[in-house]
C-alpha cells in the first residue's frame, strides 16, 4: 500500500509543528522533519481497524521511535488532525 506523498507531508507538518521531542530534536541528525514517523503513523492507520484510536497510534509510534513517555492526552490533538485527512 503506497502512502500518498501529500498525506506524508501533512503528517510531517503536524509533527514538526507539535515537535514532541522539543529541544532534543536538534540532536537527532536524521530526523528529517519526522518523515519516518509520519510514514509509520500513516501505515499503521491504514492497517488499523476503522475504529482504532489515532492518538494511540501516534503515541505508540513516537514513544517507540524516540523512547518517550507521551500520554494519550498529549497525542490526542495530533491524532485527531491526522485522522481528519486520512479517513
Amino acid at each position: 500500500m503506497a502512502i500518498p506523498e501529500e498525506k506524508i507531508r501533512k503528517t510531517m507538518d503536524l509533527l514538526t509543528t507539535w515537535n514532541p521531542l522539543g529541544d532534543k530534536a536538534k540532536t537527532i541528525g536524521d530526523l528529517d522533519n519526522y518523515r519516518t514517523e509520519a510514514i509509520d503513523i500513516l501505515f499503521n492507520l491504514q492497517l488499523a481497524d476503522p475504529s482504532a484510536n489515532p492518538a494511540r497510534i501516534v503515541q505508540n509510534v513516537l514513544n517507540q521511535a524516540f523512547d518517550l513517555s507521551l500520554s494519550l492526552e498529549e497525542c490526542a490533538d495530533v491524532g485527531r488532525e491526522i485522522q481528519e485527512f486520512v479517513r
